[in-house]
């Protein structure tokens, strides 16, 4: 087995595709790496919105800031310390608060493959 220690100073970020809001995508593990989930930071600039299908089992967890997520006509808001976890095919709205926000996340299976 093998162990990993990631810190956000470890994640390259990239947009997140298929988007031009300021929300930004950082794999630190994924398929290169041989497992079956990907694991990465996200960062939101203020007040960003992005509404998407789920492509895969989708869990978030706020680390600084605040995002709200809309499916189905419910809204969860989420701050420090709180998990946001989303299903493959749910339709989301993620909102950042005025702050923006930074998560970190866990994807199963590999988003990037699921998005191909």
């Amino acid at each position: 087995m093998t162990v990993y220690k990631f810190a956000l100073a470890d994640a390259s970020f990239e947009r997140s595709p298929g988007q031009q809001a300021d929300i930004f995508t950082g794999n630190v593990l994924d398929q290169r790496h041989g497992g079956p989930v990907t694991v990465g930071f996200g960062r939101y600039g203020p007040n960003q919105i992005l509404e998407t299908t789920i492509a895969v089992h989708d869990t978030m967890v706020i680390l600084e800031g605040g995002l709200s997520v809309t499916s189905n006509g419910e809204t969860f808001n989420a701050g420090p310390g709180e998990i946001i976890a989303m299903q493959d095919g749910d339709r989301v709205t993620i909102r950042s608060h005025e702050e923006g926000a930074v998560t970190a996340y866990v994807t199963y299976p590999h988003w990037q493959e699921a998005e191909s």
